[in-house]
């Protein structure tokens, strides 16, 4: 038995947790673990092509049968404001001539697409039990269309002003985003993240605000983080950076040794990787250039300026420019299959409620 069951019974699902969709770290492997093992397992498609995705929730669809999670973003198209990549450019150059790169070749394009018709057809094709989003919610009529495919809708809110706009436009349930969860902050109603809340004093004030089940995350990663986000109100947890050492995880060698030797003062959240805030291990640009640098363009425009030197870095084995996203719980990850990882989690905190 669960303090809160509202979740398992939304998703059908049989124990509180979400795994967390880590765009470029999880793919369909990671999503049917932790499904087959009782979760929910979430297949992030904001790298992937339309193509890209369809072979993914083909592969889950044979093998399992299990509720999954397919998570979108919905941001809004960057920009063009040639002045400020110009500078951003600038800004660059002293990295592109220390690692023997043309600062003046176009960069690449960006590969980061919000949520649009063709994605949507795959929803309707495939008709997974929930799809979630990223940066708010996508347009009436896409929204409209997911519901009728008979999808549970979730998104971030990092307030609770969000969390309430979320509620209003018929989100099934909300994950409140701490300030301490790795990855991309799901603001969306601010861009301030300088006021951005904590988890032990979001979740609890998300909950009262909503009537839709709540999912906590950001800091948890074991038994006790779990069992504290039921005192809080949550119906279920999201879980992330303690999945980034399973083997299932598409991390880099270079990435697992930077999660296992990174402290808990380590990560800080910054725009210079992509655009948009987002929690990681500080790296060289983190310390140089940021954590927040109004230079930086939209997103996801800084991050294709980044490529060429994230792919020459990363051959000579260097996170220097690198988004190895990780949250502030990070020292609590521990490297086991999935599966295995989601129901330790599970059982440790069955005991650890127990002995409360």
């Amino acid at each position: 038995m669960w303090p809160n069951d509202r979740i398992l019974a939304l998703f059908g699902i049989e124990l509180p947790i979400v795994q967390a969709p880590m765009a470029g770290s999880t793919g369909f492997e990671m999503a049917v673990a932790v499904s087959e093992a009782g979760g929910l397992g979430s297949l992030p498609c904001a790298l992937l092509s339309v193509e890209q995705a369809r072979s993914e929730l083909d592969i889950i669809q044979r093998q399992t049968s299990r509720p999954i999670n397919v998570n979108f973003f919905c941001h809004q198209p960057p920009r063009v404001d040639p002045g400020r990549e110009a500078r951003w450019r600038r800004r660059l150059e002293s990295y592109f001539v220390e690692l023997g790169l043309d600062s003046n070749a176009p960069f690449p394009s960006a590969n980061r697409a919000p949520f649009d018709e063709k994605m949507c057809d795959l929803i309707m094709e495939f008709k997974p039990v929930v799809v979630s989003f990223h940066f708010g919610l996508p347009e009436k009529n896409l929204l409209a269309r997911v519901r009728s495919a008979g999808a549970k809708i979730i998104s971030s809110a990092t307030t609770v002003d969000e969390a309430r706009w979320l509620e209003d436009r018929g989100c099934d349930a909300i994950v409140a985003q701490g300030y301490e969860a790795g990855g991309h902050r799901g603001v969306f109603l601010t861009e301030d993240v300088f006021t951005q809340v904590g988890t032990m004093a979001l979740v609890p004030q998300v909950v009262d605000a909503v009537k839709v089940p709540v999912i906590a995350a950001g800091g948890i990663a074991d038994a006790r983080g779990i069992v504290a986000a039921f005192a809080l109100g949550a119906a279920a947890v999201q879980i992330g950076t303690a999945y980034l050492l399973c083997p299932e995880a598409k991390t880099s060698r270079a990435y697992r040794l930077a999660l296992k030797s990174a402290r808990d003062n380590e990560t800080a959240v910054t725009n210079v990787i992509t655009g948009r805030p987002a929690r990681g291990i500080v790296n060289r640009l983190v310390r140089e250039v940021g954590p927040m640098s109004d230079v930086a363009p939209d997103f996801p425009l800084a991050a294709a300026a980044l490529a060429p030197l994230r792919a020459k870095a990363e051959m000579a084995g260097s996170g220097d420019f690198s988004p190895w996203w990780a949250g502030q719980a990070v020292r609590l990850s521990r490297e086991l299959p999935a599966a295995e990882l989601t129901k330790r989690l599970a059982a440790e905190t069955q005991e650890k409620l127990k002995s409360l």
